[in-house]
């Protein structure tokens, strides 16, 4: 098995939250990592100021046709890649009938469509040779309102869901040339992205959690590691949940 120092991995929304924390476990593992977002973060420059094994390049995945090229760029410079983690995503909060169609065109595209198309040519990225059988790692990161849905989140839990069918079957695709594809779902966690639940409905999503706790950004990145490590390699086509028990 190649050393971890071999193996580069891409972390699409990785200049804050979860992202980041993905990448910093990561790296702190031994990989490569290139952290993506449409601008860095001081909190990802201290990082990559603590690790040079981190680089950050420039992506939006709402710009569709940016993608192919990124990914060829990227291949050229830093030499083919070994994992894809999808992290990178929006969310726009409302009931639907009074969210914008602009705002659920958008949260759609990025979520899923930009998700899918850079999955598309992430892919062809991680060959060493065209054609060639290679090992390879896809994290698909989703979440628990996918499945449990949540008042006020049905666009986001739409794409959430999408992303699931998605890994399922992608799984089955690319299996027999050597690349795993597997989902994680966090719960809810103190994030900027659940800042908007309020004291309130974080409290009562501890309290149906069998452990009494939230969710931490360092148990998913753990997650993460796991599937993208040696000892991950039979585990495909999954949904792995990180939600303390809370919606089980």
């Amino acid at each position: 098995m190649p050393s971890n120092e071999a193996r580069l991995v891409l972390v699409t929304g990785a200049t804050r939250g979860l992202g980041l924390a993905i990448a910093e476990r990561l790296a702190a593992d031994g990989y490569r990592i290139i952290a993506t977002g449409r601008q860095p973060s001081d909190a990802l420059d201290a990082l990559i100021k603590e690790n040079p094994s981190i680089a950050f390049r420039a992506l939006d995945l709402g710009d569709h046709e940016s993608l192919h090229p990124f990914c060829t760029a990227l291949k050229e410079e830093f030499g083919p890649l070994y994992g894809l983690v999808n992290n990178a995503a929006i969310a726009r909060d409302g009931v639907l009938a009074t969210i914008h169609d602009s705002e659920i065109a958008e949260v759609v595209n990025v979520n899923v469509l930009g998700t899918i198309l850079l999955t598309k040519y992430a892919q062809r990225a991680m060959f060493q040779k065209t054609g060639r059988q290679t090992d390879a790692r896809i994290v698909n990161i989703a979440s628990v309102v996918g499945t449990s849905g949540a008042s006020g989140l049905s666009v986001y839990g739409a794409t959430k869901a999408a992303l699931l069918g998605f890994t399922r079957s992608l799984a089955r695709e690319v299996g027999r040339i050597g690349i795993t594809v597997n989902a994680v779902s966090p719960g809810y966690m103190e994030t900027e992205m659940s800042a908007g639940l309020g004291a309130d409905a974080l409290a009562k999503v501890v309290r149906r959690s069998p452990l009494g706790v939230l969710s931490e950004v360092q148990d998913v990145a753990a997650a993460v590691a796991y599937l993208l490590s040696d000892d991950g390699k039979r585990v495909t086509g999954i949904e792995l949940k990180v939600d303390a028990g809370a919606t089980s």
